[in-house]
């Protein structure tokens, strides 16, 4: 019962030593630094508690000879040497059995050593508190006899605290999926908002020229692959930045899945590929080392490390002995060594993903294949869906025209997610031109490389020409936002920019394929990469404060604070270039600066995407809030007013229809006055529409006749009264009455 308590006691201590972050210092994997060594190790564990300052240490390995030996322990941090000590272990204060001396086959030796206070003060505390320590520890054996270095293992120092954390993934992902879910929303109100100003007489222009609201999804998604593709040039990155920028690989399409991955070595084994050094099997065993001198073991997250430390501890007995059993041998094969890779650039950013670079371009190539299909059977199912909808019922107008042209939105939606990946596109399959050994991979890359290619070229030249024609036939190019069809043909991409600046994303296009080129092109040259990226984020960032493209204000702003911040990224890069050989302290406390600049402006993004989504939820629609400033469109049949009983009927006021009265007329001072105007109906609570309401059906002309003065001896004959209208019809009698009446009164 002690036994197996004392295990899990000692595994629980692990565990927590890990998880909440003590002031420790550990090794993870090691690696041989020594070639011709009679002594083999297979397994290493040194530990450094900064509470108790005493070092931990579990050796294991075999030997070829009986032999007397001095172990030497060095500590180098960020490129500088912060502890050395070597120890005998035959001496009584240090004293090891099993190294003591070293016996000829398979051995174990652990023990525990109190380190004096003066080499104790040398470790900085900032050792404990920085995530992704650049720290390496390296333990020698040399000969008594002869001096000869019988041994040498290299291990990788971590304080148990790290910027890659599955976390970050999760949230970055949930910001792009709020981002997403926001745009689409805005867009299918824009889209209703159309379809009823188009139902209602009107034209695109009430739905287009506002812009989708910022920041939305294209710019969120690209700000993380900016930050992912700063991550993958050929420089000395610290440590703590290279975890950091594996955050955001999600969004270039490495999504890591070892089944999926053994299925592309096998296509690869297929078509040409070499899997000797470049597959999943030999990644997993090989230990990364980066150009900066630090190391990374493949699949081993600190959660992994300590599930796997718990099942060791639990299976395997504490005490050691000289010339174990096979079933103890086996278990210290289990901590073997691995291989020591130098990897740097594209390759290293993928690698510690656990992709094998070979595996690159199909891995992006199944992911965006899983994504398009899934957009094919969303839209197909919204059509079914719609489609059972009217057999049983109606649904609402605006829904008949995706329910007809379903294949459009299909369309649509596959050429956005072209424009969104292009960039990365560019990058992989020029990574696999240069750096592939499938011929089948090299060939689907060209295909894909020039299908997408030619579609934005299509949609380019497109929108080109119909601007071309609409300027010669109207002399602008409004009709680019005025006209449904071409605005729901081309709308995508130009929506968010002004009218003067519609062909802003021909140079953005441009932007993404010559980045990626110079990425992809210049894969080994740190130097050549960082300057033409510095170079081309400068040239955008100019374009952008000069144009000010965008339709909203938010826009404008959001996206040059981008572009402002990768211009500052690609400046603190040029900090972790080789040739310049700045220490290692400098450049991490660049990255940490660079850390912080590009968390805050991610944080940013997300309030604003949260601001955003409590606006649309809270405030009026700005789409109705617009149809009701205009109001409903005038009825093109006039009202006709209820008549007043209190004023005389209005019927049958021609003279010359009228029959003569049989009393004298008075004279016209003393007619009797006009009838007041009928009475208008109340006014309209809607303001005054701004577009031009439909003609009214033609009225009859009339015109305004004075009445005929009094003559002398004679009987005056009614005539119209002032101001009281008589149609043009009766024109002629008009005339000839009164001179039939003076005529028979002579």
């Amino acid at each position: 019962m002690k036994g197996p308590l004392l295990r899990a006691a000692l595994a629980a201590g692990l565990l927590a030593g890990q998880v909440l972050g003590l002031d420790v210092l550990e090794t993870t994997g090691f690696s041989s630094c020594n070639t011709n060594a009679s002594v083999s190790v297979q397994k290493v564990d040194i530990k450094y508690n900064n509470d108790n300052k005493t070092v931990t240490f579990d050796v294991a390995g075999t030997s070829n000879k009986i032999q007397n030996v001095t172990a030497i322990l060095n500590v180098t941090a960020y490129g500088q040497n912060i502890y050395s000590n070597s120890f005998d272990p035959c001496d009584q204060k240090t004293f090891v059995t099993q190294l003591c001396p070293v016996p000829v086959g398979t051995f174990s030796a652990k023990g525990v050593q109190k380190i004096p206070d003066e080499y104790a003060k040398l470790v900085p505390a900032i050792a404990f508190q920085i995530p992704d320590i650049a720290a390496m520890a390296t333990l020698q054996l040399r000969s008594k006899e002869s001096g000869e270095k019988v041994a040498c293992i290299q291990s990788q120092v971590t304080n148990g605290k790290t910027t890659s954390v599955p976390a970050v993934s999760y949230v970055a992902a949930g910001v792009a999926g709020a981002a997403l879910v926001l745009t689409g929303v805005s867009a299918v109100g824009a889209a209703f908002a159309g379809g009823s100003a188009a139902a209602g007489g009107g034209s695109a222009a009430s739905a287009a020229g506002t812009g989708t609201p910022s920041p939305g999804f294209t710019e969120v998604f690209g700000w993380f692959q900016g930050m992912a593709m700063n991550g993958m040039l050929s420089v000395n990155y610290p440590n703590v930045y290279r975890s950091f920028a594996k955050n955001f690989g999600f969004s270039t399409g490495l999504v890591p899945f070892r089944s999926v991955q053994q299925s592309i070595d096998g296509f690869r084994a297929a078509t040409g590929g070499n899997l000797t050094n470049n597959s999943v099997a030999s990644l997993q065993n090989a230990t990364l080392v980066f150009p900066d001198g630090s190391s990374q073991t493949t699949g081993q997250g600190l959660l992994k490390r300590g599930v796997d430390e718990f099942l060791r501890l639990a299976a395997r007995q504490i005490e050691t002995s000289v010339n174990g059993t096979a079933a103890q041998t086996a278990e210290q094969g289990g901590a073997e060594g691995t291989v020591r890779v130098a990897v740097s650039g594209i390759q290293g950013y993928v690698e510690q993903l656990s992709i094998p670079s070979g595996n690159t371009f199909m891995t992006v190539l199944l992911v965006v294949a899983i994504v398009i299909a899934a957009i094919v059977v969303g839209i197909l199912l919204v059509k079914l869906i719609l489609e059972f909808w009217a057999l049983f019922g109606s649904f609402p107008k605006s829904l008949a025209g995706f329910r007809k042209h379903y294949w459009g939105s299909i369309a649509r939606t596959v050429t956005s997610l072209i424009l969104l990946l292009y960039g990365v596109w560019v990058l992989y399959c020029m990574f696999q031109f240069t750096r592939g050994d499938s011929w089948a991979a090299k060939a689907l890359a060209g295909v894909t490389l020039g299908l997408f290619t030619a579609v934005l070229a299509f949609f380019c030249w497109k929108i080109w020409s119909t601007a071309r024609r609409l300027k010669e036939l109207e002399g602008d190019i409004s009709g680019l936002y005025e006209d449904k069809t071409i605005w729901v043909q081309y709308k995508l991409f130009y929506e968010s920019y002004r009218r003067d600046y519609w062909w802003i994303f021909v140079p953005a296009i441009v932007y993404m394929f010559a980045k990626s080129c110079v990425l992809a092109a210049g894969d080994g040259h740190g130097m050549v990469q960082t300057i033409g990226q510095l170079v081309i984020e400068g040239v955008m960032l100019v374009l952008l404060l000069w144009s000010r493209p965008y339709e909203r204000r938010s826009g404008n702003v959001i996206n040059i604070a981008i572009q402002v911040v990768r211009v500052l990224s690609v400046a603190c890069i040029l900090v972790f270039v080789e040739e310049f050989g700045i220490a290692q302290t400098t450049q991490t406390v660049t990255g940490v600066v660079l850390i912080a600049v590009q968390s805050a402006l991610t944080g940013v993004l997300a309030i604003l995407i949260a601001w955003n989504a409590i606006i649309a939820c809270c405030k009026q629609n700005p789409h109705r809030k617009r149809r009701k400033e205009m109001g409903e469109p005038p009825s093109p049949f006039p009202s006709t007013p209820s008549p007043d009983p209190n004023q005389p009927s209005q019927k049958n006021t021609n003279p010359a229809t009228t029959s003569p009265p049989s009393t004298p007329a008075t004279p016209s001072s003393s007619a009797k006055p006009p009838p007041p105007p009928p009475r208008s109906p109340p006014p309209s609570p809607f303001p005054k529409p701004a577009f031009p309401p439909p003609p009214p059906p033609q009225q009859p002309y009339y015109r305004q006749t004075k009445p005929a003065p009094p003559r002398r001896n004679s009987t005056a004959t009614p005539t119209a009264t002032a101001g009281t209208p008589t149609p043009c019809s009766p024109r002629l009698p008009l005339r000839l009455a009164p001179r039939a009446a003076t005529r028979s009164g002579r």
